[in-house]
């Protein structure tokens, strides 16, 4: 708005001003998603979690940080600076869609992971939500 009103008052044409206005548009969005971060206590043990468990490829992993994919979505991994790292509510949650979400809460579960509640069959598919390493949150998606 006040693009416009700066446009009119120094005279600018429709041409111009449509310019000035996809410049400062191209500005705005400069920012692209880098990567989500998660603090752990074993950095190692949890880029296997999401390996195993969920097939990220692991990119990097050492003793203090590794950074995993899965499609798009990057997910880093450092070591908590604290010993209580441990996440007690629900700040965030990665979702995730799989094929068999049965098949998928098992293998979480051996890696250490625990429901948090049942498992819910809904109309549009199956849903859980599993509290996993440092009681990070991950939702899980079955679609029907």
């Amino acid at each position: 708005m006040v693009v416009v009103k700066k446009a009119l008052c120094f005279g600018l044409s429709s041409c111009k001003l449509r310019s000035e206005l996809k410049g400062r548009w191209a500005m705005a969005a400069a920012a692209s998603f880098r990567w989500l971060l998660q603090l752990h206590k074993d950095v190692p043990k949890a880029a296997n979690f999401y390996s195993q468990g969920l097939d990220f490829s692991v990119n990097i992993c050492t003793l203090r940080w590794a950074e995993l994919q899965s499609g798009p979505l990057k997910l880093a991994l450092m070591q908590s600076p604290c010993d209580n790292v441990k996440q007690n509510g629900y700040s965030s949650v990665l979702s995730f869609t799989v094929n068999d979400i049965n098949s998928t809460v098992t293998k979480l579960m051996a890696l250490g992971a625990e429901l948090d509640g049942p498992i819910k069959y809904e109309i549009h598919g199956k849903v859980a939500a599993m509290r996993c390493i440092d009681g990070h949150m991950v939702g899980l998606y079955e679609p029907a």
